[in-house]
């Protein structure tokens, strides 16, 4: 082992990593973060306005990014982007399925019991983080096996692990992330290339603006109850920033992770970990 193996441990640089739901917080805070490092993004997201606008910031400072408008569950607009993507940056490295999120019609509340949630409103939630990960994994894995290697890199949750109150549908969701991305795992290895690895990561709670007043009291910035529970079973006493998750994608798409497919890496401060005693 010399210097020179070590410093290519967590080089991206030159890699077209193409993020799915790139405008939103945690999604662009990890494409600047990769982009820093040498790696070439492209933007997806279905308001271009927010890719534009993410892919700009980049660009600014000397970063090499491109936006594209996409819907995660149209197919057809899928395989469209994805050509041209191919056409824009000549090879597609790496994918991170990062669209997703829940939608409050899907949640319970006082007002909104379980037995009420519109069908609607759960299909929305499913398909958006389910579908919305396997569609983009069909239409850019294609790339990746025509060249006998690439990554993808799904975005789960702790609820896929222990899941949580009030969200039946956003849990659900994710729980398929966790599953789909073990199968895929096994499934390219096996039947394409063992040089095309699948893992994901499941954030904890960050204050997000999907989340931030269920945390929060919108008035006060106290912490809710349900702020208050989280922390207290969290052991390292704190709410995730999108910053801390840039450190584990960075392992998971370099060639330090090289034997590493079919895992969901938690990072969570420790929740996922503690018993509550």
């Amino acid at each position: 082992m010399d210097d020179s193996y070590l410093n290519k441990l967590f080089d991206i640089s030159g890699n077209v990593v193409v993020i799915t739901g790139g405008g939103g917080v945690i999604c662009s805070t990890i494409a600047h973060g990769l982009a820093r490092l040498g790696a070439r993004i492209a933007i997806l997201d279905l308001d271009i306005d927010s890719a534009n606008k993410v892919a700009g910031e980049i660009v600014s400072t000397g970063g090499e990014a491109i936006a594209y408008q996409c819907d995660v569950l149209n197919r057809d607009n899928l395989s469209k982007v994805a050509n041209q993507v191919f056409t824009d940056f000549k090879r597609i490295n790496i994918l991170i399925n990062g669209a997703g999120g829940n939608k409050p019609q899907a949640t319970t509340t006082i007002n909104q019991l379980f037995f009420d949630i519109p069908q609607v409103a759960i299909e929305w939630v499913l398909n958006l983080n389910f579908i919305g990960t396997l569609l983009p994994s069909q239409v850019f894995g294609r790339y990746m096996v025509e060249q006998g290697n690439g990554i993808i890199l799904n975005i789960s949750s702790m609820n896929a692990f222990r899941p949580l109150t009030r969200i039946p549908a956003y849990s659900a969701a994710k729980a398929a992330v966790t599953n789909f991305t073990l199968w895929l795992a096994v499934h390219l290895a096996q039947e394409y290339s063992p040089n095309i690895r699948v893992n994901a990561i499941a954030p904890g709670f960050l204050l997000t603006d999907q989340n931030r007043f269920l945390l929060t009291d919108q008035s006060t910035g106290k912490l809710t109850p349900r702020g208050q529970a989280i922390i207290a079973h969290t052991p390292q006493n704190c709410f995730q920033k999108p910053e801390d998750l840039i450190g584990t994608v960075l392992w998971l798409l370099s060639p330090a992770s090289s034997s590493v497919t079919g895992i969901v890496v938690p990072i969570d401060g420790g929740f996922s970990a503690f018993s509550g005693v």
